[in-house]
């Protein structure tokens, strides 16, 4: 770093500046609001470090446990700062580690419903089975206990632009990477992509995020469709009933194309048969992803 003489005075200071001519002056000038203009850039949009890490658990306490269903509830993380970022592209997911009903650990996926542009926290939904293993770990959990969370993790990896439309098949809680990939297009402006969404549960009170989708089409109708369908509708229901079926697939998915792509996220069998109704309407392997 440099440093004045101990013994430097305006005047001693005035009369050496006054002996550089005016164009070693000026070139000084131009290269310190250079370097200003760097540095300032480098600053304001350089990436922050994510939080995660990819070879190790890292836990994160529960500030906010927020119940929406007897089964479901929303799970607020703290990051390590209040300006920290998980650090997880849009398609990936992170691993999740807790202990069952019998104290053996056990690690499940989960895909969380903020994004980057979330900082200080992340947020899972989580819907509790009654015998899933990881679901009585997330049923215990209180506000101050840590979760071991690993990622990035995925083979799906989103870059805006990558297809004209996207057609979206869920079903129960398979509806969180869908939603963080939804997200992700309509809160980007520059992102013109349009979505269409089948989501199938057995019950109105299934329907996972709603209130947030139902908002997303009100506020983006021309970019972004959904379908609901369920297996117990209530009565006056408008939507699909039973599973998701492949006249449902050609009429609110978009057709086959090389600038589209199917996603599907579900139990089994359902992924199964949703990959048999895609081969025979026509979408070719490299237009389909199960997460």
């Amino acid at each position: 770093m440099f440093k004045l003489p101990l013994d430097v005075t305006y005047e001693s200071l005035k009369k050496e500046l006054l002996q550089i001519p005016h164009a070693d002056l000026l070139g000084m000038a131009v290269a310190l609001a250079l370097v200003g203009i760097a540095a300032a850039y480098l600053y304001y949009n350089k990436k922050p470090k994510g939080s995660l890490n990819p070879e190790k658990f890292t836990e994160f306490k529960l500030v906010k446990k927020t119940q929406i269903s007897p089964n479901t509830a929303k799970f607020t993380f703290a990051l390590p700062r209040p300006t920290s970022v998980l650090g997880l592209p849009v398609g990936k997911h992170i691993l999740c580690r807790g202990k069952d009903s019998q104290g053996l650990e056990v690690i499940r996926p989960y895909t969380p419903i903020t994004l980057d542009s979330h900082v200080g926290y992340f947020e899972l939904v989580v819907k509790m089975y009654p015998k899933g293993r990881m679901s009585h770990h997330f049923r215990g959990m209180r506000e101050g206990d840590n979760l071991p969370v690993q990622g990035p993790k995925g083979r799906f990896k989103y870059k805006t632009g990558q297809a004209q439309a996207f057609g979206m098949l869920a079903g129960g809680s398979g509806i969180t990477p869908m939603f963080q990939l939804i997200r992700a297009i309509l809160e980007n402006p520059k992102d013109k992509t349009n979505v269409h969404l089948i989501y199938a549960n057995v019950t109105l009170d299934d329907i996972l995020l709603k209130k947030e989708i139902d908002a997303f089409a009100s506020k983006f109708p021309n970019s972004f469709k959904v379908y609901y369908v369920l297996n117990q509708p209530p009565v006056g229901w408008n939507g699909g009933t039973g599973v998701i079926s492949k006249e449902m697939i050609q009429s609110h998915c978009p057709a086959p194309a090389p600038d589209i792509q199917i996603l599907r996220c579900g139990p089994p069998p359902m992924n199964k048969a949703m990959a048999a109704h895609l081969k025979e309407l026509g979408y070719k392997p490299e237009m389909q992803f199960e997460f």
